[in-house]
């Protein structure tokens, strides 16, 4: 068996925005790659690969998955922080790769074999105002995606108040928009009623609220939303506040998604457990690689919720790889998140799933299929723009409270 020899964290585009992995055996071209990215905090995942988790790897038996993961994952005792998570998940992710290639197979052969052709995703539409809305989503519908995630202008639009229109304290912090709950919950009924009224119920569309709202609002807008039958409601509270499922449960029938932000598995199992939500919506890499979101699925199957992993806009090729090998086995999946990336981004990643029709197409190379051309990668790179962190979008209500995203 191979055995691991070592590490290399390669960062790739605009302001380093994503890391890639990549772990070498003692065996000639054998190597896997996993994705690290983070746009919050790239260097603190480095260092984490780096530091913590590369010298305890070193020597070991790259096909013991299982026993990596146990091993790594108390190794820096406080457990499922962020950036080990991510870490974590970008190891496992490698070595499942190693391990497909030393097979012969694609990781999803070795994971139980597909149960369907294709993945089907859900794409990303937008408008400033209904119209625009409404025309975004029949060009999606016409390229063929079975389901369309619908936004109103950015995170928490509808809900936006101009600064100058706000009724704001005369030593408000200069915000360029004030988010309202009130007006958020408001709008998002009529912009569904407008779009049922002019698609029908045709079209699966979802909406991202992206936790902005107190969970009182979300509980009233879960129940508003309920005639216009949404494929789900993602994100209708923020981490802190899951318990709020029970009383949406009680209260109406729209389909609930939660997960993007969840990096411990005890924020999410008692939601399926409980049949709280509908989808589950975990970053492969924020939760600890292919290893333990299998697990999670396998779960979900036995409550009856779908998996829905999240690939949001800084999500790299790697990573949407994974997901698909994941999505091509489980049962319980239900939907996948679109991504899409510019040619020049596709050619640094050779292998990388194929979307067409709204579905994503895996290979059938070897491992997760998926490549680093090392040398595009490093073109992608705008040097005169330093690296740097991205922090969450700072929003606040007419007082000047933060609305977490």
């Amino acid at each position: 068996m191979a055995k691991i020899k070592g590490i290399k964290c390669i960062r790739t585009r605009a302001e380093g925005m994503w890391t890639i992995v990549k772990i070498f055996t003692d065996q000639p071209g054998l190597y896997g790659i996993g994705s690290a990215s983070d746009i919050t905090n790239q260097e603190g995942v480095i260092k984490t690969v780096e530091n913590l988790l590369a010298p305890q790897l070193i020597g070991r038996d790259a096909s013991q998955i299982e026993n990596i993961w146990q091993t790594l994952y108390p190794s820096g005792y406080w457990r499922n922080g962020a950036a080990t998570n991510t870490a974590l998940g970008a190891i496992d992710v490698a070595l499942w790769d190693i391990k497909g290639k030393e097979a012969g197979m694609p990781v999803y052969q070795l994971l139980g074999g597909p149960c369907r052709t294709a993945v089907p995703c859900y794409a990303h539409a937008g408008g400033n105002d209904f119209l625009e809305l409404e025309d975004s989503i029949r060009a999606y519908l016409e390229e063929g995606y079975p389901v369309v995630r619908c936004q109103l202008g950015p995170y928490g639009g509808g809900g936006f108040i101009p600064s100058d229109q706000a009724r704001r304290p005369k030593n408000a912090w200069p915000d360029s928009h004030v988010f309202d709950d009130e007006r958020y919950v408001d709008t998002l009924p009529k912009m569904f009623a407008h779009l049922r009224d002019k698609l029908g119920f045709g079209p699966k569309l979802t909406h991202d609220v992206h936790e902005h709202l107190r969970p009182q609002s979300a509980v009233v807008l879960s129940k508003l939303l309920e005639p216009y039958r949404l494929f789900f409601l993602e994100d209708a509270l923020p981490p802190e506040q899951v318990q709020w499922y029970r009383l949406i449960r009680e209260q109406c029938t729209t389909p609930q998604a939660m997960g993007e932000l969840f990096v411990h598995p005890f924020e999410w199992m008692p939601l399926v457990t409980e049949r709280l939500i509908d989808y589950l919506r975990l970053r492969v890499s924020k939760a600890g690689g292919i290893s333990p979101c299998r697990k999670a699925a396998t779960l979900c199957e036995a409550y009856g919720v779908q998996t829905a992993w999240q690939e949001g806009g800084d999500n790299d090729p790697v990573n949407q790889m994974a997901a698909v090998h994941l999505d091509m086995v489980n049962w319980s999946f239900g939907i996948q998140e679109e991504n899409h990336f510019k040619p020049e981004e596709y050619e640094a990643f050779p292998g990388h799933a194929v979307l067409e029709g709204g579905y994503l197409y895996p290979n059938d190379s070897p491992g997760l299929g998926i490549d680093i051309d090392e040398e595009k990668a490093e073109r992608l790179i705008d040097r005169s723009r330093p690296f740097r962190a991205f922090p969450a979008a700072e929003e606040r209500r007419a007082d000047g409270t933060v609305v977490r995203p």
